[in-house]
């Protein structure tokens, strides 16, 4: 997982609330047996209006989606984040989340930014509004601001997920930096214990 610092760009709003994990993407999707390629599927049964927001051309290239109230709720499937990510997105802003949809972004690298119901809509009317609107989320000051609309607002994030973000570390990373420690253990082992190599 690679070090998530401050995430800039254009944001994408979805003003809709209670959107849960098969919404995000369908189960038919969840046939794949790689990790890669789930951007497709991404809302893939609201794609099909040429008005849904993902569709328009204006807000092409957005990294940072705005969603509505209680984003991500429903089963556990981590394919969600996955096709977040695979689209393009860095980070995703909602007034609450789905507690294992939250949980399982801050282990792949996907921001979640949770801000109080008004700082949620004043960023999806602003970037409604104006589709160019630059937004940046500092996960080391743990803050979210559009400064042409005047927006900023602090987010919480507890300090062992903002050192995850912040270093890059994954379940792995955080096994590997135990390295020394697990080598030591392995070598003191009876021969005719089974051994990690």
């Amino acid at each position: 997982m690679n070090p998530v610092r401050v995430v800039s760009g254009t944001a994408l709003p979805l003003d809709r609330s209670d959107v849960d994990t098969d919404q995000i993407i369908p189960s038919d999707w969840l046939k794949r047996v790689e990790r890669t390629g789930f951007g497709k599927g991404l809302f893939a049964e609201w794609r099909d209006d040429r008005d849904f927001v993902l569709n328009r051309p204006e807000h092409a290239g957005a990294t940072i989606l705005v969603a509505g109230p209680n984003f991500g709720t429903g089963s556990s499937r981590e394919h969600a984040v996955w096709a977040l990510m695979d689209y393009g997105f860095a980070a995703v802003i909602s007034p609450r989340f789905g507690d294992i949809f939250r949980n399982n972004c801050t282990k792949s690298g996907l921001l979640p930014v949770q801000v109080d119901r008004e700082v949620g809509r004043k960023l999806l009317e602003a970037v409604a509004a104006d589709p160019s609107l630059e937004i940046t989320i500092d996960v080391e000051r743990l803050t979210v601001s559009a400064p042409a609309a005047g927006i900023e607002a602090p987010f919480p994030l507890d300090q062992f997920t903002q050192h995850r973000l912040l270093n890059g570390l994954d379940d792995i990373g955080l096994t590997m930096q135990h390295a020394d420690e697990i080598a030591h253990h392995e070598s003191t082992r009876p021969g005719w214990l089974p051994q990690v190599m």
